[in-house]
């Protein structure tokens, strides 16, 4: 089985924002959600078809879902569809794709590998599955969202990377 990758709601948005979701399961990762997740958010955002490119709907067990409630209550800002997709990570040792930032920092308190979707892009990058001029378009789409969070700097340098001419051999 391949690395899995389990996302919070918001990596998803702003992969399909950018017109790059679709790459993410072309990469030589698994990728899953919660249970609760997929029910409450994505399921009526194009859920089914997520799943039929090979989005993983899991299951949390008892123990997990009880870490997850436990999470809530360390820190109410996180959504409960977030403290499960955590608890998925934690408990079946997975990295975590997450865009919150009170996730992200919960996560680094629990020891979970957790990255988000400027991570993605690289590897999208690293891969050769997009172009730079696919990249540029989707980072701009993302980027110029009115609920975009992602850092400004590392967005500038990865626009001014996939601006650069392509390297002649």
């Amino acid at each position: 089985m391949a690395t899995l990758l389990v996302s919070d709601t918001s990596v998803l948005i702003d992969l399909e924002r950018g017109g790059m979701l679709e790459a993410l399961f072309r990469l030589p990762f698994d990728v899953g959600v919660p249970d609760l997740m997929y029910e409450r958010e994505i399921k009526t955002w194009d859920g089914p078809d997520l799943v039929a490119n090979g989005l993983l709907v899991m299951h949390l067990e008892p123990d997990g879902v009880a870490l997850a409630q436990d999470y809530r209550a360390r820190d109410p800002r996180l959504s409960l569809p977030d403290a499960f997709a955590l608890a998925l990570a934690k408990s079946g040792e997975h990295m975590l794709l997450a865009g919150d930032g009170a996730l992200r920092a919960l996560a680094d308190v629990e020891g979970v590998e957790h990255h988000g979707v400027l991570w993605v892009l690289d590897q999208f990058e690293e891969a050769g599955l997009l172009t730079d001029v696919q990249l540029l378009d989707g980072l701009t789409a993302i980027s110029a969202h009115p609920r975009c969070r992602l850092p400004k700097d590392e967005v500038k340098k990865r626009l001014t990377a996939y601006r650069r001419p392509a390297k002649s051999e």
